[in-house]
């Protein structure tokens, strides 16, 4: 079973090192550096922990972690959203067993309201998997940059 529980701050760490790695990950579509730490630069990180209008949410597929959401308000597309999926990832070894879809529309069920799900066109996976949990919500599609698309609608 598909659980969604919000990030407190004690785990904060733990989501540092997972997002870490899935900003590893982003960089076969991102050319984003490594810092001199080792450390792949997000600065909107710690304001998921002070402002509380952001969101983070780990993902569990009976009680093992499989994956983790990020959640804010701030347009991609100059809108008014109640809610921008900053971030999604479901851990590669997870990803064949349709746990992303199940997440995702969890997420948005959980989540109502007007929603933008931007992803890279370069990455088949997220593109289809964004493709299929929003084609019921019919979304209107919005070029951000050349490889870039956002994708808003109404849940």
């Amino acid at each position: 079973m598909i659980e969604l529980v919000e990030v407190q701050s004690e785990h904060r760490q733990l989501l540092w090192n997972i997002h870490q790695k899935y900003l590893y990950e982003m960089t076969n579509y991102y050319d984003d550096e490594m810092d001199e730490t080792g450390n792949y630069h997000y600065g909107y990180f710690d304001a998921y922990f002070t402002e509380p209008e952001r969101t983070a949410l780990f993902i569990y597929d009976d009680r093992t972690l499989v994956g983790f959401a990020m959640i804010n308000p701030y347009s991609y597309i100059n809108e008014h959203p109640d809610h921008v999926l900053a971030e999604f990832t479901i851990f590669p070894m997870h990803r064949k067993r349709h746990i992303g879809k199940v997440a995702a529309e969890l997420i948005l069920k959980t989540y109502r309201g007007r929603w933008e799900i931007k992803y890279n066109e370069k990455n088949v996976g997220a593109k289809a998997l964004w493709s299929r949990v929003t084609d019921s919500y019919h979304p209107e599609k919005h070029r951000y940059s050349n490889d870039e698309v956002v994708l808003s609608f109404l849940t």
